[in-house]
């Protein structure tokens, strides 16, 4: 059954070209139900929504124009997308607001129908530059094997580092919430980046969520917030730290894009990840 919960794990990034770079380190992430928030939140008095606290879910944070319920902006960028968003719950992978600051990497949201059965993914992607795009993951549950992750690849339409080309294809490979959470991302070049090279038939880059359930309780809550207590600060403090090794590796710096004109959205294949 999934609900409301802490996932506590570790981020590992591996880069294989052009320079080997490789870091890993400990985080959580809270799952909560879009349309419970309020409710979740009162968990521990530690916890809040769209006010400052040590932990809080801030609408500003999440797709959309905040003053709308959630739902219906996700609904709408649903529909840009030619996602058809399912009437059941909808549960949030996402970092909340520590001591009033927040980054958001990549945020994943869990779409059920009534029956209990996964029907799109959306992976929101922030950067630092302050741009944001919306991944959407159509899941059909009657050809999908439910034991195995969604695998989905599709065009990257977003500068999330300035020292990796535009000309990439990333590929999700996501299991749902349970006890154990795997969210995997591998990046492959494609021919157009390099006219004179082939395409990637290997990832030049992945990244790997590996994440274990806790209970929300105000017991657990309290327990990460003392060992991660700044969550989102370690987060970004993380980010820049590695672009500075990058940069001292002599990776090579990559242009910013012009902005895309359109959602991406695509249909999605289960398939074991090795």
């Amino acid at each position: 059954m999934v609900g409301p919960a802490l996932y506590v794990g570790t981020l590992r990034h591996r880069r294989f070209r052009p320079r080997p770079h490789a870091f890993s380190y400990d985080l959580f992430m809270a799952l909560v139900d879009i349309d419970q928030v309020e409710a979740q939140m009162q968990a521990s008095r530690w916890t809040s929504v769209n006010r400052f606290n040590w932990a809080s879910f801030d609408d500003r944070d999440h797709v959309g124009a905040p003053g709308r319920p959630l739902r219906e902006r996700l609904q709408d960028s649903a529909m840009a997308a030619g996602v058809t968003l399912p009437d059941g719950p909808v549960y949030l992978l996402t970092h909340l607001r520590y001591l009033g600051y927040a980054f958001n990497p990549i945020s994943f949201y869990y779409c059920y129908d009534r029956a209990g059965a996964l029907r799109a993914v959306m992976n929101e992607v922030h950067s630092t530059f302050g741009e944001q795009r919306c991944y959407w993951i159509a899941v059909d549950p009657a050809t999908r094997d439910a034991a195995q992750p969604v695998r989905h690849r599709t065009a990257k339409t977003l500068r999330v580092s300035p020292f990796m080309p535009m000309e990439i294809d990333w590929e999700f490979v996501l299991t749902e919430p349970a006890d154990h959470l795997v969210a995997h991302m591998n990046a492959f070049q494609r021919a157009d980046a390099a006219p004179d090279e082939p395409a990637d038939v290997t990832p030049r880059f992945d990244a790997t969520l590996t994440l274990e359930r806790r209970p929300w309780t105000a017991r657990e809550i309290h327990r990460v917030l003392r060992r991660h207590p700044a969550m989102t600060v370690k987060v970004i403090a993380a980010i820049h730290w590695e672009a500075l090794r990058l940069w001292w590796k002599g990776v090579p710096f990559q242009p910013a894009p012009a902005p895309p004109s359109a959602p991406v959205a695509a249909k999605s294949t289960s398939e074991t990840h090795a």
